[in-house]
């Protein structure tokens, strides 16, 4: 995983220029210009150019991704093919039902069933593309398996990433790195005209554009805006990089764009203490359990991602472990990138993993047995566990120190099912698109997990097609 991150980070840099321009487009004009290169982005730039458009893509970090290349978990879609050869039995209703379920009703019904209904079309284009998405697995708040990811449960983010910035190299997309989206610029009529722009010499210049896609993620590392939002967030942690600040919020604002659910910021339960380092849910997906440092679990481990950090920050020190064993570990490639970071406690016996994490023997010993009892039973009688995959009985034993962190900023732009930006009276703001992590309203007041990915490759393309649509 070290490896295919670094090397994206490189050939991000490397092999895609600076300049490399398509179709009728120039240094300062394109058809469609979108702000910023992650998995939103990068779906919206190769949507459309596919429609036969110029397009220019900025960024202002060093490399393509943003935070799609931290996820692991999964891509949410229902009624997949790949789904569908596994033997899973599931609808885009049902997906529909447990996103709302998950956000607590507050998303908007519209966006939730437009995503529901196409993410596994999301799926099959990225597969078409050449992307592994073929093994699925359960992440929390989903009442079946749809977490697409690659084969062996690796890690998703970074194939996506890889296999959407071989497109927009194949299609010769002018991207452009260290470029700072930061003005959007419109006519009298408030229509779209073009994005100011700072390059990495500092020099303005401005794009001329007949749309433009916001794609610019969302404002977790943004430590001010977080806590302006959400005051009791303040000193945490964040899973993100550092890119994400909330500049395209802050630019659509300006425009007069409506603003949706900013209060209302997740955090990733499982984050290393001091390291920042998200461990995904997919771990607990198949099958580790938690436990605080009386050797004792505390929680249903697969309940919402708000719920399971509440849980955590009720523990002694406000933390817990993750525990689990030699076949988890064989069973999803990406716990060996924490492995590789030295993050896992490993030990030959549950006994020796308690005087390792300086926890109760005994408790640990019975806690273990306990879950063990409850996965043969097929009944967790204490937690309500409603998956329980496999015993945690095969050495080694394995924990990973854990605490809650900003993960996800479920608030934004305000979209309707066009991915149109729309104004506080309901409003288009002509020729303005977004996007991502960058709106509001898809996730409502809690994202599960595996729906990041999904939102964003499902209304990146949504958002590349009409924004190429409008500049004809």
């Amino acid at each position: 995983m070290k490896k295919k991150l670094l090397a994206l980070v490189m050939s991000a840099v490397m092999i895609i220029p600076t300049v490399a321009f398509t179709g009728c487009g120039s240094k300062n004009g394109a058809d469609v210009v979108v702000i910023g290169a992650g998995g939103a982005g990068l779906a919206a730039a190769v949507e459309a150019h596919d429609a036969g458009k110029s397009v220019v893509v900025l960024e202002k970090m060093p490399m393509v991704g943003g935070n799609t290349n931290r996820a692991t978990g999964g891509l949410n879609a229902a009624g997949t093919t790949q789904q569908e050869k596994a033997g899973i039995k599931d609808s885009s209703e049902t997906m529909y039902n447990d996103t709302m379920k998950g956000g607590y009703n507050k998303n908007n019904p519209d966006l939730v069933k437009l995503l529901s209904e196409q993410a596994k079309d999301s799926v099959a284009w990225l597969t078409k593309l050449g992307g592994d998405l073929n093994d699925v697995g359960m992440l929390a708040g989903a009442s079946q398996k749809r977490a697409h990811r690659p084969t062996g449960g690796g890690a998703v983010g970074a194939e996506i990433v890889s296999t959407l910035k071989k497109a927009a190299e194949d299609r010769k997309i002018d991207v452009r790195l260290w470029n700072k989206a930061t003005e959007i610029v419109v006519d009298k009529d408030g229509k779209v005209t073009g994005v100011k722009v700072k390059d990495k010499e500092g020099k303005e210049y401005t794009i001329k554009a007949k749309s433009v896609v916001i794609a610019a993620g969302g404002f977790s590392a943004n430590q001010q805006m977080v806590v302006k939002y959400k005051e009791d967030l303040k000193g945490f942690a964040t899973t993100n990089h550092a890119g994400a600040t909330g500049d395209g919020i802050e630019m659509a604002s300006k425009l007069g764009a409506d603003l949706v659910d900013m209060k209302e910021i997740q955090t990733h339960p499982t984050v290393v203490p001091e390291k920042a380092v998200m461990v995904t849910e997919a771990v607990r997906g198949n099958g580790a359990i938690l436990i605080n440092k009386d050797g004792k679990r505390f929680t249903n481990e697969l309940l919402t991602r708000d719920v399971v950090s509440k849980a955590i920050l009720g523990q002694k020190d406000k933390v817990a472990y993750l525990f689990f064993d030699e076949t988890l570990r064989k069973s999803l490639k990406a716990t060996e990138e924490y492995f590789n970071m030295n993050l896992v406690t490993e030990a030959n016996s549950v006994e020796e993993l308690a005087d390792k994490l300086k926890i109760d023997k005994a408790a640990l010993a019975d806690t273990v047995k306990k879950y063990n009892d409850s996965v043969a039973a097929k009944n967790d009688a204490e937690f309500k566990r409603p998956d329980m995959p496999i015993q945690l009985n095969q050495p080694k034993f394995y924990a990973i120190d854990v605490t809650p962190a900003v993960h996800h900023t479920m608030g934004g732009i305000k979209i309707n099912t066009k991915a149109e930006v729309l104004t506080s009276d309901g409003k288009v703001i002509q020729g303005l698109y977004a996007a991502g992590e960058v709106t509001g309203g898809v996730h409502g007041g809690n994202r599960l997990g595996g729906n990041a990915l999904a939102d964003i490759v499902t209304f990146g393309r949504i958002a590349g097609k009409n924004a190429a649509g409008f500049a004809k």
